[in-house]
């Protein structure tokens, strides 16, 4: 059987996450009880995944390529704090030290979900599939919470289920599109630098974006879900090696 492609790869996730962002959309549209109940699982699931595929994968390989790339995570890790802070203070709500309450940040934070995509799955199957796992599931919280948002600005159902897929779904499958073609002509020096980046970015996501979330509305089995992101991590890297 033929080896899938890495633009294959880029393709399946980025439109994936489309899709699991429009399913969260839609559930909370039509099974509002439902959709809430179910979110702080997947976050947690997400959660897992998101700082564990970093720090025994991702980091590991980009500091192989490039023994700078712990001050690249450090950079992306700090990106993410200070984009954060500028997106809260600038809107003054609360939601947002959450991270993608409003439409900006929201868009700003799919377009790098496209990215991360593109740069571990370009410096191997293993590193994209093990990151892209823990973003997709965690599309559906956010899903979630950008229709929520609108719906809290005063936006009516409809519309607020058009704009949650044209700034939340839409936008992953065009930041992978974008960077694309970019990411062929890096060296490996640039693509560990790129590969550190990201793993900061995902730290950031996990520790300071949906942890804190999830131990706010803690329920029952969230921890064991957490639990299974993190095994679900170490499963793949051991049936590699």
């Amino acid at each position: 059987m033929k080896e899938l492609s890495t633009f294959t790869w880029i393709l399946i996730f980025a439109f994936s996450a489309m899709l699991v962002n429009s399913f969260g959309i839609w559930a909370i549209y039509k099974k509002r009880g439902w959709a809430k109940r179910t979110k702080e699982y997947c976050m947690c699931f997400a959660a897992g995944i998101l700082i564990s595929s970093p720090l025994i994968m991702s980091l590991p390989h980009a500091l192989q390529k490039n023994s700078h790339a712990g001050f690249a995570a450090l950079l992306g890790f700090v990106f993410m704090y200070f984009s954060n802070k500028i997106i809260k203070n600038k809107t003054k709500q609360r939601e947002l030290a959450f991270g993608i309450t409003a439409i900006e940040g929201i868009a700003i934070h799919s377009l790098m979900d496209g990215v991360i995509y593109t740069v571990t799955f370009s410096m191997g199957t293993v590193i994209g599939i093990l990151n892209g796992v823990g973003l997709v599931i965690h599309e559906f919280a956010e899903g979630i919470i950008t229709f929520s948002v609108l719906m809290k600005g005063g936006v009516n159902e409809k519309k607020a289920g058009i704009y949650a897929f044209l700034v939340a779904s839409l936008t992953t499958p065009i930041g992978a599109f974008i960077v694309y073609p970019l990411v062929q002509h890096f060296s490996d020096d640039i693509l560990g630098l790129a590969l550190g980046f990201v793993s900061g970015v995902l730290i950031y996501v996990s520790a300071s974006h949906l942890l804190p979330e999830t131990s706010e509305h803690e329920k029952k089995h969230s921890t064991l879900a957490f639990i299974a992101g993190i095994t679900f991590a170490f499963v793949i890297v051991l049936t590699k090696h």
